[in-house]
């Protein structure tokens, strides 16, 4: 196994620091996916761990309220049934017989409790691993590939594209998820979405959250009764926006199809079939079609 100390000289070596340019698309972030309720009187811990994890670099933090506890007494001003199917697509594809908040999924691949930092912290670390130990290998071929050319000898295969060793992930299935560098980009029209070709077959959801990055909430009934809760990154609206299946691809959207929806972030997320394993995430702050609210 690559040593951490190894893995980190490697992106280094590569020019590929936290602040290069390029650490965009191959040092991608990891999406972290909190359902809550304004209804469930567990969730503010929750939310409070979310906000910070919205600060950090190299995360894509999401709120996603649910509706389902509309019936305790305060209906969630934020809440959509989006969300809420999304969270029972979860369970189904992760095989678990039911849902609940606080929940976090951590890149379509870890289950968390949302109120439990550690766990999270733990989950996101590992695959912050995962995804920097697919670097070094590949920077350890591409050495392998120098040294070959030259001592005169043949040259090696170099794989265009890497890949995420995803089995060490608690209940995560073995294998290897591709490392999909996706880039957003806008004009005052549209907006653009360049997502890269690896040399496997996939077949992924390409995913768009429109997102307001802080909304405070005073809670009028029910469980949280009385209680101001601050939410960040909130999803107002997410829905599919193409299949990837492997080739580069760009999708074009016009910004007069984001009229009236208040958002001031917008997240790109490229996932295995619909809701399995993240493979490539962008985010773009304060876009230039922003609606006010």
């Amino acid at each position: 196994m690559t040593s951490p100390h190894r893995i980190l000289s490697v992106i280094f070596a590569l020019g590929l620091g936290l602040g290069a340019a390029a650490a965009g698309p191959l040092l991608r972030p990891v999406v972290v996916e909190l359902y809550t309720s304004q209804g469930c009187s567990s969730c503010p811990p929750a939310d409070a761990i979310l906000g910070k994890l919205a600060d950090q670099p190299g995360v894509i933090a999401i709120s996603l309220p649910i509706t389902y506890w509309d019936m305790l007494g305060w209906k969630d001003t934020l809440a959509s049934d989006a969300n809420t199917r999304r969270q029972k697509s979860y369970a189904a594809a992760m095989g678990h017989g039911g849902i609940y908040t606080p929940q976090v999924i951590v890149d379509g691949v870890a289950d968390v409790v949302g109120s439990r930092a550690a766990g999270i912290d733990m989950a996101i670390a590992q695959r912050r691993a995962q995804i920097a130990d697919a670097l070094a290998r590949a920077a350890e071929l591409r050495t392998v590939q120098g040294e070959s050319l030259e001592a005169g000898g043949e040259r090696t295969e170099i794989p265009a594209a890497l890949t995420v060793r995803s089995g060490a992930m608690g209940s995560a299935p073995a294998g290897a998820d591709p490392l999909v560098p996706v880039a957003v980009s806008e004009t005052p029209q549209e907006m653009h979405i360049d997502i890269a070709g690896i040399p496997a077959e996939t077949n992924a959801t390409i995913w768009m959250f429109h997102l307001r990055s802080v909304v405070s909430v005073k809670v009028g009934a029910g469980e949280n009764a009385g209680h101001t809760i601050t939410y960040r990154n909130v999803a107002g609206d997410v829905k599919a926006v193409g299949v990837y299946k492997g080739k580069a691809l760009t999708l074009t959207l016009p910004r007069a199809a984001m009229a009236g929806l208040p958002h001031d972030g917008v997240a790109v997320v490229v996932q295995k079939g619909g809701y399995g394993h993240v493979i490539g995430a962008a985010y773009v702050s304060r876009p230039d079609y922003y609606a006010a609210q």
